[in-house]
Order: C-alpha cells, then structure tokens, then sequence
C-alpha cells in the first residue's frame, strides 16, 4: 500500500529539515572532512546515516513505548549524549589541527558515525517526533518506506557538510587556522551540551 504523493513530501521535508540541520553529527563530518578530506568523510556519513535509520525503525517497532515506561533510559541516553557531546568538544578543542591524510591513523569510522547517532539526543527527538507525525497508526509498509526515503535524504543531507569541509579544507590550508576553526566547533558542541542540561 502506496501513500499520497503530498505524504511522501511531507516526510521528505521532514527528513531534510531534521538531517541537514545543525548538530553533533554534522560537525563531526565537517571537522573530519576539513582534516582528512571529502572520501575519507564518507564512512562516518555512512554510520550516522544508517545508525539513524536503524534508531527511526526502532523507534516505529516500539521502542519508543520502552521510552515511556522506564523514563530512566531516557534519562541515561540524554546524559551520555551530553558527555559524548563534551568528549567531542575536547578533542576538537585541543586537536593540533594538522591536515592529515586518508592514510591517518585517526580518521574517521563508520562505526563512530552510527555510535554518535545513538548518543544524540537530537537524533532520539527526531525519530519520536517523525514516528508520531506520520506513523502514529502503526502502519508497517509506511514505516519501512519512511526509513528508505530517509535514508537517502540523511545521506545526503550529511553528505553536503563533508563538501562543505573540502571545500574549506582548500583555504584553512595551515595548522592555526585550523585550530581556530575546531575550537569554534568545540564552542557550538559545549553550547549545544549545556542545552541539554537545561532541558
């Protein structure tokens, strides 16, 4: 069973507005892709993207019931979310801010990308609040097209801040600057981590 046209926009317009908008995830990608380069950026685009899209499936299958029940692993997941987003913002801050290669020892993984995800509360507010605008009836087909339909945008949507990293990667082409720009992104995930705390 096939949805309206209008639905499917609806869906994809809340896909991209959730996905391409600032957060932990994409200044991830764009501080790798600024010190290893566009490809190397790709693996954890990949990982944040289908850690999303497993976490949005999840979240339809009924996690968010789980949610409900024992408020406590809500409470556990906005906390490590705030440490993961603090952790990230000392690495940023205190990173050296040589460009490195594909070949460093430090780029980034897949696996850290879909971990990151899991860790994002901004993420968990997404699939809740997508899960409840368009599957509120449990519709199983409707899940699994919203999950592919948001996959693609997701990709891409994250993809667009690894372009934006090469391409700054061409003018912040020494160290200093480099750390200049990291420490900025270290200021959004602090300010974006005390967020959470108020909320």
């Amino acid at each position: 069973m096939y949805a309206s046209l209008s639905l499917y926009l609806s869906m994809a317009s809340f896909a991209l507005v959730a996905s391409i908008t600032p957060g932990p995830v994409n200044i991830l990608v764009l501080g790798n892709s600024l010190q290893y380069g566009f490809k190397p950026s790709l693996r954890p685009v990949f990982g944040a993207t289908a850690g999303f899209c497993l976490l949005f499936l999840l979240i339809g299958l009924g996690l968010n019931q789980l949610l409900i029940q024992m408020p406590q692993i809500s409470l556990l997941i906005k906390w490590a979310g705030i440490v993961s987003l603090l952790y990230l913002a000392f690495k940023l801050a205190t990173d050296n801010g040589k460009i490195g290669t594909a070949t460093s020892k430090n780029t980034p993984s897949v696996m850290a990308g879909a971990t990151l995800q899991w860790l994002n509360p901004k993420a968990w507010m997404a699939s809740v609040a997508g899960m409840g605008a368009f599957i509120s009836d449990g519709n199983t087909t409707l899940l699994v097209q919203f999950v592919g339909l948001y996959f693609i945008i997701c990709f891409l949507s994250v993809a667009c801040w690894a372009v934006a990293g090469a391409f700054l990667r061409r003018y912040l082409n020494n160290a200093v600057l480099v750390r200049r720009f990291n420490r900025c992104m270290a200021a959004l995930l602090v300010a974006s981590a005390f967020y959470l705390m108020m909320h």
